[in-house]
C-alpha cells in the first residue's frame, strides 16, 4: 500500500472590524451576511477539491486571514467539516486558527475546539496601548489579557503570540516591556517579526516621507531589537527555530516550518496562494467574481497565475526558504532531493557568503551566522539562478 503524501491546508478568512493601518493582506470589513455567504462559498470549494487529493493526507489546517475569529463558531465548525468530510486527515494534524483580542468569547472557542482546532496564534503586536493605538489595532492590553484567558480557560495548550518590532516611536524599553508582559504568560510559541512598511497601505503615506522616517526607529535600533529578542527570549526557554520564530520544546509551528522547507500546501478562499504538483498558483482575488464561481461544475478559477517551479526554481526556494530555518539547509537533503551535489549548484554563492561571515557549515548544514540572520535578504538573493 503506498503511503500518502503529505499536505498542509490554507484557509483564507478575508474579513476584519477594521483595517490596521499597516496591513497589506487580502482583507476588509463586512456585515455577518457577508460572512455566511462566504463561509458557504469557501465550503463548496473545499468539497470540490478534496477529490482531487485523495492521494494525500493533511497534516496541519491554518485558518489565516483577516480575522477568521471574527466568524460565529458554528461556521468555523462548518469549515473543518467539511475538510474532514473531503479530506484524509492525520489524527494529530496540527490546527490552528488566527485570533484577533477582543473577537474571542468562551461559546466560539468551545466551538472550535470542538471543531478540531487545537492551536489558537493570538495577534497582540505589542503590549503597550499608545504603539497599539498608531497601529489601529481595535484591542488594548487588557483586551488582550482577557481573551489570553479565555484561551487558556478553554483549554487550548499550543498557543502563539504574534508581536511586532521597529514600529512608530517604538524604543528599546517599551519594546522589552513587551517581551516581558508575555513571557510571564508562558505561551509555547512566539513569533516576533518587524514593520514593514508595505506600498499601498496607510503607513506608506504617513512613513514614506522624510518626516515621517524620522518617527521611525533607527536601523541600529531595529537591529538591537531583534539582538534582544532573540537573547532574552532564550532566557525564558524559547528556542529560535526561524528568524522570526521562536518556540518551547515540541512546540515549533509545523504548519509554518512547511513552508520554510518546500511543503506542499494547498490554500482555499479568497486570493489563496497554493504549491502543489510542482506549481505555484492562486484562487481569483475579486471577491465578486469568487462568490460566482459554480464548484460543482468548473474549478478552473482556482488556478490563476498558474507557475510551472523548474528544477532550478525549486533549488533556490529549497536555498533562500530552508536558510530562514535556524538549523539551516542540509547537503544530504538537497542531494537526495534533486540528485545534485549542493556545491556542484551553489558552491560559489556558498563560498562568497562565508568569507564574508554570513554563512558558516554547521555539522552536516550550512545555516547563517548572527551576522547572516541581519543580512538574510543579502544572503538569500545570492541563490536565486537565472
Amino acid at each position: 500500500m503506498n503511503e500518502k503524501k503529505k499536505l498542509e491546508l490554507y484557509l483564507h478568512i478575508p474579513f476584519c472590524e477594521s483595517k490596521c493601518k499597516y496591513c497589506d493582506f487580502l482583507s476588509a470589513s463586512a456585515d455577518s451576511s457577508v460572512h455566511k455567504a462566504y463561509v458557504d462559498k469557501l465550503v463548496e470549494e473545499i468539497r470540490a477539491q478534496g477529490s482531487n487529493y485523495k492521494g494525500y493526507q493533511v497534516n496541519t489546517i491554518f485558518i489565516g486571514g483577516g480575522t477568521p475569529s471574527i466568524l460565529s463558531g458554528v461556521w468555523v465548525s462548518n469549515l473543518m467539516s467539511a475538510i474532514y468530510e473531503s479530506f484524509v486527515v492525520e489524527a494529530s494534524a496540527e490546527a490552528t486558527i488566527e485570533c484577533n483580542p477582543g473577537t474571542l468569547d468562551a461559546e466560539k472557542l468551545s466551538y472550535f475546539k470542538q471543531s478540531g482546532i487545537n492551536r489558537i496564534s493570538l495577534g497582540l503586536q505589542s503590549a503597550i496601548d499608545e504603539e497599539l493605538e498608531r497601529l489601529g489595532r481595535i484591542h488594548t492590553y487588557d483586551k488582550f489579557l482577557e481573551s489570553y484567558q479565555l484561551v487558556r480557560e478553554a483549554g487550548f495548550h499550543n498557543v502563539n503570540i504574534d508581536l511586532m518590532s521597529g514600529l512608530p516611536s517604538q524604543t528599546l524599553e517599551s519594546w522589552k516591556t513587551t517581551l516581558k508582559n508575555v513571557v510571564r504568560l508562558k505561551p509555547e510559541h512566539i513569533s516576533a517579526y518587524s514593520l514593514i512598511i508595505e506600498e499601498g497601505t496607510e503607513f506608506a503615506r504617513i512613513y514614506n516621507t522624510e518626516e515621517g522616517k524620522k518617527l521611525l526607529p533607527s536601523e541600529a535600533a531595529e537591529r538591537k531589537m531583534y539582538k534582544m529578542t532573540a537573547d532574552f527570549l532564550q532566557k525564558f526557554g524559547y528556542e529560535r527555530y526561524e528568524i522570526s520564530n521562536y518556540a518551547k520544546p515540541g512546540f515549533q509551528s509545523i504548519h509554518n516550518t512547511g513552508y520554510w522547507t518546500g511543503a506542499e500546501y494547498l490554500g482555499m478562499g479568497l486570493g489563496a496562494s497554493s504549491y502543489v504538483f510542482k506549481r505555484r498558483f492562486h484562487v481569483e482575488r475579486d471577491i465578486r467574481k469568487y462568490m460566482a464561481i459554480d464548484f460543482e461544475n468548473d474549478i478552473t478559477p482556482l488556478y490563476q497565475e498558474v507557475q510551472e517551479l523548474t528544477l532550478e526554481d525549486e533549488m533556490s526556494e529549497f536555498m533562500f526558504l530552508g536558510l530562514r530555518m535556524m538549523r539551516g539547509v542540509s547537503g544530504e537533503e538537497f542531494l537526495s532531493r534533486f540528485d545534485y551535489n549542493i556545491y556542484n549548484v551553489f558552491g560559489e554563492a556558498i563560498q562568497r557568503n562565508k568569507d564574508l561571515g554570513l554563512l558558516i557549515n554547521d555539522g552536516s548544514h550550512i545555516r547563517l551566522t548572527a551576522r547572516g540572520i541581519d543580512l538574510s535578504n543579502r544572503v538569500m538573493s545570492d541563490f536565486i539562478l537565472s
